[in-house]
């Protein structure tokens, strides 16, 4: 049984270290991808304050397919380079985006969503495993501290989600 608190800081910076905390906890010696991105959709959601969807895509036969997730029902398939999803994993580089109503080809999954960020899930060998997409109903909730909390995790995730 695993019983974690969201980290009682306003401080972003500390809310994702509790949380990679917790991932790590969650995710060790599990070598189930789709039970590690369940645990860790649930946390994301417990952990991290004004989200209305915390979750993954996976990358199947070219295409980025929904995977576990928390919030509202979801867009199941996105091809790579179409909408916030879809531009992050056919680079690999994150998405942060203050307002999507400005994004080109956003995908609205939820209309209450309005800002997103979306991190990669990479190997060491650059290959895109899928993603990790937070929306929130806040515009410009995420920060530099989102980045790089994500990013952190989309590392630990990307050594836990790699078949050996």
């Amino acid at each position: 049984m695993y019983d974690f608190e969201p980290a009682a800081s306003t401080d972003p910076a500390i809310q994702w270290d509790d949380l990679l905390s917790a991932a790590r906890a969650v995710t060790e010696g599990e070598p189930d991808a789709i039970a590690n991105m369940a645990n860790v959709a649930a946390l994301l959601w417990e952990m991290l304050p004004d989200l209305n969807w915390a979750g993954f895509y996976r990358m199947v036969e070219g295409e980025l397919v929904l995977g576990p997730f928390q919030g509202r029902a979801a867009c199941i398939r996105i091809p790579l380079g179409k909408g916030v999803c879809g531009t992050a994993a056919a680079t690999g580089a994150v998405q942060r985006v203050d307002d999507v109503h400005a994004f080109p080809g956003h995908i609205a999954c939820d209309v209450a969503s309005a800002s997103e960020l979306v991190v990669p899930i990479v190997t060491a060998d650059g290959r895109v495993l899928g993603v990790i997409d937070l929306d929130s109903p806040r515009v410009a909730r995420f920060g530099e501290a989102d980045v790089a909390g994500g990013l952190k995790l989309a590392a630990l995730l990307a050594a836990a989600f790699a078949p050996a």
